[in-house]
């Protein structure tokens, strides 16, 4: 079974396009995939969109954190084709199904892997503007083996973790 694993940076924040219901308009600065089948890492810059949709479409799995809401509206910019009807698991959306909360991929890296992200989409924008395109590269290469490292820790130990408010490492249950 092929599982992609992928998150995207982009060129503009939600703020410049005219706000979060216009994702598509933000257009992609770094695509990163990481495949099973082959067990690497594939890079892809705007200009590479197009293999980047082709390698999902490809994809036994996609997965991905806040893929359909974000990473898949601002590849929605670039194709006609509805990403979302891809075989896919978002981890946001599957975690929130149980706690009803919003949790952030660091906040879950952090409690159960013992890992941070490296940086934010933010800065990644900042890169952009740059040309920083490796320093964007890195980041989104080490967010998609966070992404990978979550899902196969759930998939073996059947939950993840999160801190809540006041510092309490919280189990969630998955079954993915």
């Amino acid at each position: 079974m092929n599982i992609v694993y992928f998150d995207i940076e982009t060129q503009k924040s939600a703020e410049e396009v005219g706000g979060w219901n216009a994702i598509s308009k933000m257009r992609m600065s770094v695509g990163v995939t990481y495949s099973t089948a082959t067990d690497k890492y594939n890079i892809y810059c705007e200009e590479d969109v197009s293999h980047l949709i082709n390698e999902l479409m490809r994809a036994d799995l996609v997965v991905g954190f806040n893929m359909l809401r974000f990473d898949f509206e601002v590849l929605h910019g670039y194709t006609a084709v509805d990403l979302t009807q891809l075989p896919h698991l978002d981890l946001l959306v599957e975690l929130f199904k149980v706690t009803q909360k919003k949790l952030s991929l660091d906040s879950l890296a952090t409690a159960t892997l013992g890992v941070e992200k490296t940086s934010d989409g933010l800065q990644a924008i900042k890169w952009y503007r740059e040309g920083k395109l490796l320093e964007i590269a890195e980041y989104c290469c080490y967010d998609v083996k966070i992404t990978r490292m979550l899902h196969e820790y759930g998939k073996i130990h059947k939950k993840v973790y999160y801190f809540d408010r006041l510092g309490k490492k919280q189990a969630i249950p998955v079954n993915w």
